[in-house]
This record gives C-alpha cells, structure tokens and sequence, in this order.
C-alpha cells in the first residue's frame, strides 16, 4: 500500500523541481534579446552539433518532447532562417533538419553569454561538489526512468 504521506526525502524532490522551474523561468528571460525561447535555443544546440541534420524524431528523443511539440519549433526556426528542412536521400518519408548558416552566427552570438550566464548559476557551488551533484542527480534520473516505466501493480 503506498505512503500516506511524504516521506523524508519529498522535499529534496520539490526543491529540485522548484529550482527546474527557476532556471527555466530564468532562461526564458534570458533567450527574449534573441527572439528564442529555450526550446528553440536547445533545438539549435543540438543541431550545431550534428552537421548532417537530424530527424524531428532524434530531436524530439534527444529534448524528451512529443514531435508535435518538435515540428511548431522547426517550422518557427524555419521561418525565421536559423533552420531548413530537407528529404532524407535514403528514405523520403523523413525529413532531415539542419541549422541554416544564419542559426550558426546566431549561436556563435548567444553562447558566449549562455555560457557565462550558466557559469554565474553556480559561482556558489565548488567545481567537485557540482560534479558530484551532477553524478546524484544522473542516478536519480535512471531511478525516475526505472520507475515511471513500471506497470502498476
């Protein structure tokens, strides 16, 4: 039977996911004096890093958002020039989505202060205890993961 009440590590959990939604809030401010939102930020990172495109599957896996969600940010990357879209050659049914040159000058001017920005969050932490933290909270994540894909009993 489960737990009537929470149990003594409950407030770890509601710190983390007050501080996810922080840092997000944060972000979203952040990412406005480039007209992104963090998730067109993030769909641009990750495509800077795969030169030959990637599908709107891979991204959606890769930003654990459904492809839905993943198609209206291409289409307004789109729009805007930082992203294009073509025909994978070995299978027409998928599109491959790449960053424009322009999303590249983009990132090359948001990611110095990104990093920085990043970097102040944790000016209070010293380097080994956030690795530590960082390796803590990767086991929580495979914890979540094990859970969550269960079947209830």
């Amino acid at each position: 039977m489960p737990a009537a009440s929470p149990g003594p590590r409950h407030p770890a959990l509601l710190q983390i996911l007050q501080t996810a939604e922080a840092i997000w809030n944060a972000s979203r401010v952040f990412f406005e004096q480039w007209n992104l939102s963090p998730s067109q930020f993030n769909v641009l990172n990750l495509l800077r890093q795969h030169p030959d495109g990637c599908s709107q599957i891979e991204l959606s896996r890769s930003l654990i958002m459904h492809r839905s969600n993943v198609t209206g940010l291409v289409d307004r990357l789109e729009k805007r020039g930082l992203a294009v879209r073509r025909s994978n050659p070995h299978d027409r049914r998928i599109h491959l989505v790449s960053i424009s040159p322009a999303g590249r000058r983009l990132m090359r001017r948001v990611l110095p202060h990104y990093y920085q920005a990043a970097d102040q969050i944790w000016t209070n932490m010293p380097v080994a205890r956030a690795k530590q933290l960082a390796r803590e909270l990767q086991r929580l994540h495979a914890s979540a993961e094990l859970f969550f894909s269960r079947k209830p009993s």
